[in-house]
């Protein structure tokens, strides 16, 4: 898997971290990040499909 790197603002490691851990929904933050990401990016395609812009192959 490839790594990079990003700077994030404080604020949103802090909210990343209250669902983080024993007691949160994720193992780690980077668990947390990539579910992130996905869930945008699901989101975008659903935008993209209402308006038009994704091909029947995608």
């Amino acid at each position: 898997m490839p790594k990079i790197s990003v700077e994030v603002p404080a604020e949103l490691l802090n909210d990343i971290d209250k669902h983080v851990g024993e007691d949160g929904k994720f193992v780690n933050r980077s668990e947390a990040i990539r579910a992130s990401v996905r869930k945008t990016l699901d989101m975008l395609d659903d935008i993209d499909e209402r308006q038009g812009r994704l091909d029947d192959d995608q």
